[in-house]
């Protein structure tokens, strides 16, 4: 599609005619010789080609008005819009912490087949079918043991996210569960975000043996900056220990940050928990559009330019007549006629 950036300077074409009008030529008092064979001579220099309807004259006219034309356009700067470019901008961080303490290498679990798996291979499988639905979010994922390392940053690659996410194993952060440290450094990687929506999804099967900061502490400090924490408990709540289920700290993590807190016994238990969370994180997409701009004056320039060169060509090729042609015209002293000298 064809547009101007400056449309109103099309405005000025009649300006020419303008300015004709109101500024005639001076007219030019020029000397006369009246001759008795003044019809004769007059249609004479009809016939000449410099006067002939196809000559200079005609080319002398048209092209001004061409070149006028086709430089006002130019200056009004035609643009060529192209097809409109999209951008998704993600409108929330999503960042999931997962345990990877040693309690949670026990087969409890079944996947899709209704094989026997341990709790980390079915988080695996539940939470990858949950990235699949994050379109337009940027998820980041935090692994936690005896310590909290970042294994994916923030990214609108999910493919990137899983692929992580499937090469982490049982022990590879130590055996013991800093839950309340994995809330800091997850607080930590949000300081430069700066989308509207930050939310952390933690899963973790055990209480807290090892963090410096206590995880309702921790998630205190995530209220005040908005960061919202659901929280999914894995494991059997009869377990007793160090590895038992602190079902209470992750309850109390959740309400603090105005999220919500479940409870996964078995796989299906856990797929209908990433329904929940699906449903409760709705995704939410801005997408930008943008059509680029092309230009096109040049064009115009060039193609007045080349009128210019045309005009003059053609102007000179009429001028330059056969020498028997630009003999001057003669009365014939006999017959009175008109005839080359």
């Amino acid at each position: 599609m064809l547009s101007f950036a400056y449309p109103l300077l099309l405005l000025l074409a009649p300006i020419p005619l303008l300015v004709r009008w109101l500024a005639p030529p001076l007219a030019a008092q020029a000397r006369s010789l009246r001759v008795p064979f003044g019809a004769r001579l007059q249609r004479a220099i009809a016939r000449s080609p410099l006067s002939s309807p196809g000559g200079s004259n005609w080319i002398a006219h048209l092209a001004p008005i061409a070149i006028w034309c086709l430089s006002l356009v130019a200056l009004a700067r035609p643009q060529w819009i192209e097809d409109p470019i999209e951008k998704q901008t993600p409108t929330r961080d999503l960042l999931l912490l997962v345990d990877l303490s040693g309690s949670m290498d026990q087969e409890d679990f079944t996947n899709a087949e209704g094989e026997t798996v341990s709790r980390l291979d079915a988080v695996k499988e539940i939470l990858g079918d949950f990235l699949e639905h994050r379109e337009g979010d940027r998820v980041g994922l935090v692994v936690f043991g005896d310590s909290p390392f970042l294994q994916a940053p923030f990214s609108t690659d999910l493919s990137l996210s899983h692929r992580l996410l499937d090469e982490t194993a049982v022990g590879m952060a130590g055996p013991r569960t800093a839950f309340g440290d994995a809330i800091g450094l997850g607080i930590r990687l949000f300081e430069e975000s700066e989308v509207p929506a930050k939310t952390i999804i933690a899963l973790t099967d055990g209480n807290d043996t090892k963090s410096q900061v206590p995880p309702v502490e921790a998630a205190r400090v995530a209220s005040d900056r908005d960061i919202r924490i659901h929280t999914v408990a894995i494991g059997d709540p009869t377990t007793v220990g160090e590895d038992k289920l602190d079902q209470q700290a992750l309850d109390d993590v959740a309400r603090t940050t105005e999220g919500q807190s479940f409870f996964a016994a078995d796989r299906e238990e856990l797929a209908g928990i990433y329904d929940e969370l699906d449903r409760i994180e709705t995704r939410e997409i801005k997408t930008l559009s943008h059509r680029p701009r092309r230009d096109v004056f040049h064009w115009l320039i060039l193609a007045a330019l080349l009128v210019s060169f045309a005009s003059r060509i053609s102007i000179r090729s009429l001028r330059a007549l056969p020498e028997t042609e630009r003999r001057p015209l003669r009365v014939h002293p006999v017959t009175g006629e008109l005839e080359l000298s």
